[in-house]
């Protein structure tokens, strides 16, 4: 097989991105569905920061899209809310490849933060419930304080979802899928929405 018959191919990107996330599920050892989270404020002083991803695909909304979960009162949550654009990149080194992802924001329903909070291992419940996440915190043991007086609040069952405790769901505009080649010759294409319709344009790019 030649460089051009192997070059990634011409496919819808919700259908490639499963394909290659079920084979990063396969070859990475430890949290597959790490991504980078990119945010900016309106003055465009940028962050980035690792989160994972909980949803993805055509069932997510009209435009398909992919879902993380986080503190609205985070560092990255008031950026967020501030200016409702970011980008993801996965990177699956094991397979030397990646996927960036750019695209709109938009805060998931009320329905859908408690059914993904409330599946989260009870202890996770609790920490992020006690955390003021991105705030100073003057001593460690304050935090574990916090998370005692809950645990013993709620001594069973679900921990009510914190109102700023929630999720986004980022419609792409652009997805990029890039795959490593010897001597750098790399492979990469862009698929872009185009138009109402939501149709994707591709194109390869130069590495």
């Amino acid at each position: 097989m030649n460089e051009a018959e192997s070059a990634i191919p011409v496919t819808d990107p919700f259908t490639l991105f499963e394909t290659w996330f079920a084979e990063a599920r396969k070859a990475e050892p430890n949290d597959p569905n790490a991504m980078a989270l990119a945010t900016a404020t309106p003055d465009g002083r940028p962050s980035v920061r690792m989160v994972l991803l909980k949803g993805h695909g055509s069932q997510w909304g009209e435009g398909g899209g992919f879902v993380f979960y986080t503190n609205a009162e985070s560092r990255k949550g008031e950026e967020i809310r501030a200016n409702m654009q970011a980008a993801l990149l996965f990177h699956w080194k094991s397979l030397r490849r990646q996927i960036r992802i750019e695209g709109m924001l938009a805060e998931v329903s009320e329905e859908q933060a408690d059914s993904y909070f409330h599946s989260r291992p009870r202890a996770s419940q609790i920490g992020s419930a006690a955390s003021d996440q991105s705030r100073p915190l003057p001593d460690r043991q304050l935090y574990l304080e916090r998370v005692a007086a809950l645990e013993k609040r709620y001594p069973e069952g679900d921990i009510p979802r914190p109102q700023h405790w929630t999720g986004y769901l980022l419609t792409p505009h652009t997805i990029e899928f890039w795959r490593d080649r010897e001597f750098r010759l790399h492979d990469r294409r862009q698929f872009t929405r185009e138009g109402p319709d939501g149709t994707w344009s591709n194109t390869l790019l130069y590495p």
